[in-house]
């Protein structure tokens, strides 16, 4: 055989260098494919929001987030939290469980919101720890963890939950500046410094970093978790005078008297001072600004994805923690309540198989992410202690809607305090989150479960007070979107006791049993004897409380 040698000016290539040049292509091309052997999973991204409503337009800054997610993929109309209010909240999302499962009830160390209880009998079955366990996911955190983390009575920020290879967690609650990280159990403390310290962008910047020198032989699990739109509402620089012009949307429910709901609710003034509907539209506005950012930090997210070449493997999912309201039955701000806009979120998703510009109607829990992640991952969710069930099949068009829950609890315990207001003596003890009108947001027996059910027959709320009246408010979502009218005392009293057998059951599942047939599920039985003996009486007191 003869060797044919072609110099750089006849273009040619000796045999031997040709035969080494395809070797290392083949060795490259090996490589790549072990790689994607041992990467066989797809990436999750999840962006988790704080405070961000859906029900009283909250998405609207949101353009870039609702064209890079939402129309590249699919959009959940009714997805609904567990509980409204932050650390409850989160805490039902980390490890699939309702409120009364993971026993963190409120935002305080009390309240078991990132206590040492917590953090041993619930942080190891969180979705994260499942992750890492097994080694195949590398997994990456920024942003607020839960309310109370970082309490020096819990560990400090040296404490990093099981599941979690690489953190940046926020200390407490959501602020902007002045803050301090917990750097994977290291004090990291910033300042008011834009370019440096604004965490939004700081978050940002931390998981770009992440997406450029991680492992590209490992799939990964991102989760970001932004201040915004949280108070204190601090908009970056460039965003100060975005929507100058914004007011909090006028909705039939707003700044009007809520007749017919629990005395919480029915202490509000109305009509609203001209001084609290003012303040209230400012909020709005400073909430707009701060989601710009939010918008960003999306945008920064998804481009450095597809530059990478890793977008159409990544899962990429955008909620939020609760809902919100300014103004809504003249309550001023908060969260905290049953209706709509406190309990209801955006629930956007993008990913491999999910065809563009879908929209479901069906009903979504946050219980429902933890076990999603797990699915998409690979893990089988029945061997977790999980409430929620996967909404993976439905994003891929491969499960069947009729056969899907037609009901999910919402459940919250209310605060108060011990002492009355000493400018608002006329409230007494018990009361919480209170503005200098005296109308309060919260109080001790604002204590309640809630059915939320959403279905071809039916749109429907039933709710009851764990307070001295056993308070009952049940709404028609469909004839009644803003909720203006509690039809309690009005509704046939068989869908009534049904749906308070319903809400009994969900208030005692755990696991699989919060997954069985709702009241207006074909497969739903309903055998007054099995109702739980130690809840009769409770039972009839509210069946004599609507007579």
């Amino acid at each position: 055989m003869a060797f044919f040698v072609f110099n750089s000016a006849s273009k040619m290539v000796s045999p031997l260098v040709m035969l080494h040049f395809i070797l290392i292509c083949v060795t490259l091309h090996c490589n790549n494919l072990a790689a994607a052997k041992m990467n066989p999973r797809p990436n999750i991204v999840l962006i988790l929001t704080d405070d961000l409503d859906v029900s009283i337009g909250g998405m609207i800054p949101l353009v870039k987030t609702k064209k890079l997610i939402g129309d590249a993929g699919i959009t959940f109309t009714n997805t609904m939290v567990a509980s409204p209010l932050c650390c409850p909240s989160r805490a039902s999302i980390l490890t699939g469980k309702y409120p009364h499962n993971h026993h963190v009830v409120n935002n305080t160390l009390e309240g078991n919101c990132s206590s040492t209880a917590w953090q041993k009998t619930q942080e190891p079955d969180s979705f994260p720890a499942f992750l890492q366990k097994h080694g195949t996911y590398q997994t990456f955190f920024a942003g607020k963890y839960l309310n109370e983390y970082g309490s020096k009575k819990a560990g400090g920020v040296e404490h990093v939950p099981p599941g979690w290879d690489h953190w940046f967690a926020l200390e407490r609650n959501s602020k902007y500046y002045n803050y301090t990280l917990s750097v994977n159990g290291r004090a990291q403390r910033h300042g008011q410094n834009y370019s440096e310290d604004y965490l939004t962008d700081v978050l940002a910047n931390i998981s770009i970093d992440f997406l450029e020198n991680k492992s590209n032989r490992r799939p990964f699990f991102m989760m970001v978790s932004t201040p915004a739109p949280h108070s204190p509402w601090t908009a970056a620089p460039q965003y100060e005078s975005s929507f100058a012009n914004v007011k909090a949307p006028r909705d039939p429910n707003f700044n009007i008297h809520g007749k017919d709901k629990h005395w919480l609710i029915r202490q509000a003034k109305t009509p609203m001072t001209n001084s609290s509907v003012e303040f209230l539209d400012n909020a709005y506005r400073k909430r707009w600004r701060t989601l710009l950012s939010v918008d960003d930090l999306v945008e920064k997210m998804v481009k450095k994805l597809e530059v990478r070449g890793e977008l159409s493997n990544t899962y990429i999912i955008f909620t939020s923690d609760n809902g919100y309201h300014t103004g809504q039955f003249s309550l001023p701000m908060d969260k905290r309540q049953l209706y709509e806009f406190d309990i209801r979120v955006p629930l956007l998703v993008r990913g491999p198989n999910i065809k563009p510009n879908q929209t479901s109607q069906l009903l979504i829990a946050n219980v429902d992410l933890g076990p999603t992640i797990l699915d998409i991952a690979g893990y089988n969710v029945n061997e977790t202690k999980m409430d929620g069930m996967s909404f993976l099949p439905i994003m891929i068009g491969k499960g069947n809607g009729s056969t899907w829950r037609s009901d999910v609890l919402v459940e919250y315990e209310g605060e108060g305090s011990n002492i009355s207001d000493p400018a608002c003596p006329l409230l007494g003890p018990g009361v919480s989150e209170c503005f200098p009108d005296c109308v309060c947001e919260d109080s001790y027996n604002n204590t309640y479960a809630c059915v939320r059910t959403v279905s071809q027959a039916a749109n429907l709320q039933y709710c009851e007070f764990d307070d001295n009246e056993v308070f009952v408010e049940v709404y028609n979502l469909t004839a009644d979107p803003f909720q203006l009218s509690n039809i309690a005392k009005s509704i046939d009293q068989e869908v009534l006791e049904k749906m308070n057998h319903r809400l009994m059951m969900l208030q005692s599942c755990s696991g699989q049993s919060c997954r069985t047939p709702g009241v207006y599920d074909s497969k739903f039985r309903f055998d007054p004897r099995l109702m739980f003996s130690s809840l009769v009486p409770h039972r009839n007191k509210l069946r004599q409380t609507l007579k």
